[in-house]
């Protein structure tokens, strides 16, 4: 192609030696190739077509459109939570029906009052670890949830306190509160998140769940005359009492949590929701201290 380019006309060779111009009507008129090349600059290359290169939103989009959600996950992390805490009770609920013998379930529900103080002391080292981690540490994250209302070392103090009043005597915490107590306060160093994730966990189960199970053991101790009557009639334990509505408060703290949760990355959701799990186990073996086995 370069062949058929004829070379630029230098102006000094159109106008050089030439007569003046005349005024003819019909002059010469004067053409120049459409394409003209000089041979010292003529160049090799045609201009590069520039391909359109997608934007950091559009690859961030797509990459959103193809990853995998969670059920819940436009709620928040509590809802995502609260979907694993109903998968663990339906696998809960297989393996009671496939383990289940003729056996009555209220012969099988034999409370103690040894197992009871047990639950109460081990229950109150847990609370009192994770009250004690949100008030002192420097974590920007937990100041966020402290004074919630939903407390429970003083109340669980005072239970205590009337327990032994009555002359009995107050276990040391047991392995299921000791080492429950020892992974949270190593969870709250090194994952923020995670340990959130416990704590939420921790006031839900015994404003809900916990409670029923409580009340329940704690009658059945007084109609079996293991407590005196006389001294708790018209008492209540503090354990399950607030001042107020455990419910209002509940979902205090889960639009916190849930608005906080907005700044961790998918990753440390992923590890909430297997710390989740853990956190109903370590609960689950407090509970079952209850029972006299």
């Amino acid at each position: 192609m370069l062949s058929s380019l004829s070379p630029c006309p230098s102006p000094n060779l159109l106008f050089s030696n030439s007569k003046p111009l005349s005024l003819n009507p019909n002059p010469i008129r004067l053409s120049f190739p459409l394409h003209c090349s000089n041979s010292t600059t003529a160049s090799t290359s045609t201009p590069a077509t520039a391909v359109p290169t997608p934007s950091t939103d559009e690859v961030s989009q797509k990459r959103w459109r193809q990853r995998k959600f969670y059920p819940g996950e436009d709620e928040g992390i509590c809802e995502e939570m609260r979907f694993v805490a109903m998968r663990l009770r339906d696998e809960s609920a297989e393996s009671a029906e496939s383990e289940a013998t003729e056996k009555d379930d209220e012969n099988t529900w034999q409370p103690s009052m040894e197992g009871f103080l047990k639950y109460l002391v081990d229950s109150k080292l847990v609370f009192e670890t994770v009250e004690r981690i949100i008030d002192e540490s420097t974590n920007e994250s937990y100041a966020y949830f402290r004074q919630s209302g939903l407390e429970r070392t003083a109340s669980l103090t005072k239970d205590i306190e009337s327990f032994k009043e009555q002359g009995f005597a107050i276990p040391e915490p047991s392995p299921p509160g000791v080492s429950y107590s020892t992974y949270l306060k190593e969870l709250a160093e090194s994952s923020a998140p995670s340990f959130l994730c416990h704590r939420y966990n921790i006031y839900f189960a015994h404003a809900t769940g916990g409670v029923g199970i409580g009340k329940q053991a704690f009658q059945k101790l007084l109609e079996e005359r293991k407590l005196e009557f006389y001294y708790w009639e018209g008492r209540k334990l503090e354990f399950y009492n607030w001042d107020s509505d455990p419910q209002v408060l509940l979902k205090d703290l889960r639009d916190s949590l849930n608005k906080l949760s907005k700044h961790w990355t998918r990753n440390e959701k992923n590890t909430c929701l297997k710390e989740a799990t853990k956190s109903f186990v370590y609960l689950g073996k407090i509970v079952r201290l209850i029972i006299l086995l």
